[in-house]
C-alpha cells in the first residue's frame, strides 16, 4: 500500500502500524493527522475514498465523522455562552419555550451539554423528510416527557443531542446551527468541516463501506 503523507522523526512507527491495517486488517481507504503541542506529527492517507469507482483518497477527501459532531455543536453553545449571549444555568425554557412542557421547564441549558436530560430518543417514531426538516424532531422533543429525572442520571443522548443543543444555539442565535458553526467557527479557524455539507463539497466525500452482515 503506498501511504502518503508525513511523520515527523521518532513517529515514523504509525505509518507503519497505518499501512499494515491496509495490508492485514482489510482497510479500503483512511486518513490519520496527530498533534502534538500544537504541531502536526503524523499526517497519513492511503486507499480509495469510493470502492465503486477506485477514486482515491486524498490530502484533502472529507468524511463522516458521527458523533463527533457533538463536540462542534456543544462549541456553539459554548461560545454563545463566552459571548455573553448564553446562560448555561439558565433554563432552556428561557430560550426555548416549548421546551418547558411535560416536566421539562426547570431543565438548565448545561444538562443538555451533559447528557442529563433525560431525552436519550424519541418516543415517537419520525419519518426521514422529518429528520431532515429538523423543525418537526424539535417540536417533537418539546413536546416529550424525560425518561429519567432531569439531572439525577447521565445517559448518552446518542440521538437527540443535536436537535437539542442546536435549537438552543438557533434560538439564541437566530441562525441554524449548521450556518453559525459556519460562519463563527469554521471560517475564522480555517476549518474543512460542516454540519450540513454544501453540495459543491460532495464529491470529495470518502464512500462508508458496511462489513458484511454476520
Amino acid at each position: 500500500m503506498d501511504v502518503q503523507g508525513t511523520v515527523a522523526p521518532g513517529f515514523e512507527g504509525v505509518r507503519e502500524v497505518f499501512a499494515r491495517n491496509f495490508a492485514t486488517h482489510g482497510e479500503v481507504g483512511a486518513a490519520v493527522c496527530v498533534y502534538r503541542h500544537g504541531r502536526p506529527v503524523v499526517d497519513l492517507w492511503a486507499g480509495v475514498a469510493d470502492p465503486d469507482t477506485g477514486r482515491p483518497w486524498r490530502e484533502d477527501t472529507l468524511q463522516v465523522v458521527y458523533s463527533t459532531t457533538k463536540s462542534a455543536t456543544a462549541a456553539c453553545a459554548h461560545l454563545l455562552s463566552q459571548r455573553g449571549e448564553l446562560d448555561l444555568d439558565a433554563p432552556v425554557a428561557a430560550y426555548w419555550p416549548e421546551f418547558a412542557a411535560a416536566g421539562k421547564e426547570g431543565i438548565p441549558v448545561r444538562w443538555l451539554l451533559s447528557h442529563q436530560a433525560g431525552l436519550p430518543a424519541l418516543d415517537t417514531p419520525v419519518s426521514l423528510a422529518d429528520i431532515r426538516s429538523w423543525d418537526p424532531v424539535v417540536r417533537a422533543l418539546a413536546r416529550q416527557a424525560p425518561v429519567w429525572t432531569p439531572g439525577t442520571a447521565h445517559g448518552y443522548h446518542g440521538l437527540t443531542y443535536g436537535w437539542l443543543v442546536g435549537e438552543v444555539v438557533r434560538r439564541v442565535s437566530g441562525r441554524s446551527l449548521g450556518d453559525y458553526f459556519a460562519e463563527e467557527i469554521a471560517a475564522p479557524l480555517g476549518l474543512d468541516f460542516w454540519i450540513g455539507l454544501p453540495a459543491s463539497e460532495l464529491p470529495r466525500v470518502s464512500r462508508i463501506v458496511e462489513p458484511p452482515p454476520a
